[in-house]
């Protein structure tokens, strides 16, 4: 599954959603159910306590080469360097952030991030493994 089998030059067009961190599960990386307390993993069974739950980048795109469109979804530590932390560390640093401010709606900071996020990557050019 981690195989290329080719390299793609395309321009993003778009950002697909806003989530670009999510709980992850340790053993199968599939998406962690969360409540307040506790994780799970509807695929593999894992469960554990929330605040050990582990995040993981996931960036779905819209790009263009010269000839067609594709959505795409990039997943893990290949993005680290574009967002300059790991995703755990983001998801950490969101949550402070929220915290300090008072936030209790987190609208504002996922706009700010969301915001940031389109800067870096629309009508960029990268080279895709696919």
């Amino acid at each position: 599954m981690n195989s290329v089998q080719g390299l793609l030059a395309a321009s993003v067009i778009s950002i697909q959603n806003s989530c670009f961190i999510y709980p992850a599960c340790q053993n199968c990386l599939s998406r962690l159910i969360l409540d307040s307390r506790r994780f799970n993993c509807l695929k593999c069974g894992c469960a554990g306590e929330a605040k050990d739950a582990s995040y993981r980048y996931r960036l779905s795109l819209k790009i263009a080469d010269t000839n067609d469109l594709f959505d795409i979804t990039v997943f893990g530590s290949c993005l680290d360097p574009f967002f300059g932390v790991t995703a755990q560390n983001l998801q950490k640093y969101i949550q402070d952030f929220n915290q300090l401010s008072g936030e209790t709606d987190t609208e504002s900071s996922t706009r700010a991030l969301v915001q940031a996020v389109e800067t870096c990557f629309i009508g960029k050019r990268f080279l895709f493994g696919v």
